[in-house]
């Protein structure tokens, strides 16, 4: 098996394109489009701290133990059938005092080389700003405007730009909410319910709270043409 670490370093704000490209490989074929569902769980590991790791592992071992099978009843089109797996490899590996190593490697990326160039995050902090002055969200354009004007700096201390980009989210987040109407959230949990219920004997409360947040949220700010603001998302 590969180094569970990995080139953490390189792969850390890659998180999404990693795991998507990953389960894509595993599942045989390039054409596979995650859903919503795949995307909010997907986010719900990453927020509850699942390293990329135990992901990429719990992905290889749900694939073998489909492919062990005798019959296959069907294939595997979500990746939430690779949550339990995934679950079990966040427990080994948080055993084994991997996630230890990983998480450290993790809060010392600010000393590594960035995994994409300065022009890159200059040009995703300028199409966030031009969405947000678009949709109306004057006091989130203007903490954007501050943290870009300063992108040289920033640059050089990654983790501490995610913290801010976050917890600028965060407050976005709130004021999309104030203005989300009725027929909106219950059109957004419906979807939820039809795609989630598969897999809902999979999974545990935690998880499954987890994975409601972020899928409503990723369909709050869709729906309200919203950017999203972390690292995470510069693709």
């Amino acid at each position: 098996m590969a180094d569970p670490l990995g080139d953490w370093h390189g792969n850390y704000f890659n998180y999404f394109t990693e795991v998507e490209e990953h389960f894509q490989k595993a599942r045989g074929t390039a054409l596979f489009l995650m859903s919503p569902l795949d995307w909010a769980l997907v986010e719900s590991w990453k927020n509850g701290g699942i390293p990329l790791a135990a992901v990429l592992r719990g992905i290889d071992t749900a694939f073998e133990k489909w492919r062990s099978k005798k019959t296959k009843t069907q294939a595997v089109n979500s990746i939430a059938y690779c949550s339990q797996a995934v679950a079990t490899a966040a427990e080994e590996m948080e055993k084994g005092g991997v996630s230890d190593m990983i998480d450290g490697a993790a809060r010392s990326v600010k000393e590594s080389n960035a995994p994409f160039p300065l022009a890159d995050l200059k040009t995703y902090f300028g199409k966030n700003i031009a969405d947000l002055e678009k949709e109306g969200y004057p006091e989130i354009v203007a903490g954007l405007q501050k943290i870009a004007a300063e992108a040289d700096h920033w640059y050089g201390n990654l983790e501490e730009l995610e913290q801010r980009l976050s917890a600028l989210e965060e407050k976005m987040l709130a004021q999309a909410r104030a203005k989300q109407d009725e027929e909106s959230l219950f059109t957004a949990r419906r979807e939820l319910d039809l795609q989630l219920k598969p897999y809902r004997g999979k999974m545990t409360a935690g998880q499954l709270s987890m994975l409601e947040r972020q899928f409503l949220e990723r369909k709050l700010l869709e729906s309200a043409g919203l950017p999203r603001l972390s690292l995470f998302y510069l693709r």
